[in-house]
């Protein structure tokens, strides 16, 4: 198989990478986290004039009619600078799900405008008892009259705070379907929280919230599949980000190590060390090989050809890309462990995307839980 990238592909990787390195550094993380939003509306805006918000979604509702490759590109290249615009939460979350559920109508009016940079979109789906179950849903949706009553509550919902459309979950009838919901109707209620790595989420209630028959994505009872499929995206799409991550963090441990001394020489010339970022360099690249079966994986329909991959990529990042960036840490010593330097923040983000979308143990089940992995053993 050719994993080399076409021209299309790689003009794409180095504009979001300039973009990242020369307009949006670390330190405008720093001071964007304890803003109310927490990113740039103008930058998302940039981000859909440059097309990125459109690649994995068609020409027909103004994509850029790529793939899942091409977006997680874009998430590996962002994360090399920690950009804080919510490109998983309303491109991979809000806009995948709203593209496979949605109708031409919807489309135009909810997801069209996100691919422009003009809204953003969130998933509501996980609630207390849910863990990483997307068909656990206590949320209800009510018939009423000619549309539906939708209460109940959801848990860090990504963007939750600013998405103009919030595309919620909830117990119908016929079973687990989608809706969309409008950040300001009448009896949305939410409290904003700050999640590990600095960026921002929020629990969001629903009391009473009257929606119309336009509001329901797809068929009743069609909202679990749908979120199944949309959970191996976003499982790939952490993976990706992660990549980022990794190769960041490895890249500033061997600088340091090459710049701080100790007993009048250079650390990075102790073999000790030098062993060490060896190791971290091949987890990182072992990361870096899976999640390319992941994003190739991650667009096939058959669930027993997806999941394997999407899973043992997921594993990797719980262990490998965990670990490098345990080792970074240690790596830096003292200042590593201080919010000044820039170490930690990578960090925080690497243990945030390896309990988004399925943790270790629940990948590992899922994994070997699969009937073609079975079969394999015999």
């Amino acid at each position: 198989m050719d994993f080399e990238l076409d021209q299309d592909q790689q003009m794409l990787a180095k504009t979001v990478a300039d973009f990242a390195r020369n307009e949006s550094p670390v330190e405008r993380f720093r001071k964007l986290r304890d803003d109310d939003i927490g990113y740039d509306p103008e930058a998302w805006q940039q981000m859909g004039e440059l097309g990125w918000l459109g690649v994995p979604f068609p020409e027909s509702v103004g994509g850029f009619g790529g793939g899942f490759i091409e977006c997680a590109m874009v998430l590996e290249n962002l994360a090399t600078t920690l950009v804080p615009e919510p490109y998983l939460a309303s491109v991979v979350l809000g806009g995948m799900t709203l593209a496979r559920a949605g109708d031409a109508a919807q489309h135009e009016a909810y997801l069209t405008p996100m691919i422009e940079g003009e809204t953003t979109l969130a998933l509501a789906y996980s609630e207390v008892q849910s863990r990483y179950d997307v068909s656990s849903v206590d949320t209800s949706a009510t018939p009423d009259g000619n549309g539906y009553e939708i209460s109940g509550e959801k848990i860090w919902v990504l963007n939750g705070h600013r998405a103009d459309q919030l595309i919620v979950s909830a117990q119908a009838p016929g079973g687990v379907t989608l809706f969309v919901v409008p950040r300001d109707a009448d009896g949305v209620d939410m409290t904003i929280a700050k999640t590990i790595d600095g960026q921002k989420a929020a629990f969001i209630r629903f009391e009473g919230v009257a929606l119309g028959e336009d509001a329901r994505l797809g068929e009743e009872g069609s909202g679990a599949a749908v979120l199944d499929r949309i959970m191996d995206y976003a499982a790939a799409a952490a993976v990706a980000e992660g990549v980022g991550i990794a190769t960041t963090m490895l890249q500033m441990t061997v600088d340091y190590l090459g710049m701080r001394e100790q007993f009048g020489v250079k650390i990075g010339s102790f073999q000790g060390l030098q062993h060490r970022a060896v190791d971290m360099y091949a987890e990182t690249e072992l990361l870096r090989s899976i999640s390319i079966a992941a994003m190739v994986r991650a667009d096939e329909d058959d669930g027993s050809v997806r999941r394997g991959d999407i899973s043992a990529a997921k594993y990797q990042l719980a262990t490998g890309g965990i670990w490098v960036a345990q080792q970074s840490l240690q790596l830096h010593g003292g200042i590593g462990v201080t919010d000044e330097h820039d170490i930690g923040l990578y960090f925080k983000r690497m243990y945030a995307l390896n309990a988004l979308f399925g943790d270790q143990e629940h990948h590992v089940a899922r994994f070997a839980s699969d009937p073609s992995f079975a079969e394999a053993l015999v």
